[in-house]
């Protein structure tokens, strides 16, 4: 019996294309609104952990964890969340975050960073 393995480059490419194809059957569709929340802002005001969630029907999903593969990010902790942390500022960095999901999720279309709307909870 032999087994295989794979490089850590074409898992990360596994990870990716897998989180998006679960993004786009189980959860997003063009136009649909993604909320941000802020989970903390590190002293110096440069980094800040948000999670990423959406609605459907009554029910709030946490999907960030999918977020976070799709665009090649890191999942971290932040108060019992899970969150990405973002660094930089002077700008929104939520809508930053769905700007980059939504140009990945939607790549070939025209104005594919706009296919999916951001808000703040």
């Amino acid at each position: 019996m032999t087994t295989a393995t794979i490089s850590k480059k074409a898992q990360q490419q596994l990870d990716l294309d897998y989180a998006k194809e679960h993004l786009l059957t189980h959860y997003l569709k063009e136009g649909d609104k993604v909320y941000t929340i802020l989970r903390s802002v590190s002293t110096s005001g440069m980094t800040r952990n948000i999670s990423l969630v959406i609605a459907q029907g009554d029910e709030i999903i946490d999907i960030t964890y999918y977020v976070a593969h799709a665009l090649g990010e890191k999942v971290t902790e932040s108060k019992g969340h899970r969150a990405i942390r973002v660094n930089g500022c002077g700008m929104d960095m939520g809508f930053h975050l769905v700007y980059n999901l939504s140009s990945v999720l939607f790549a070939g279309q025209e104005r594919a960073g706009y296919a999916l709307k951001q808000g703040w909870i």
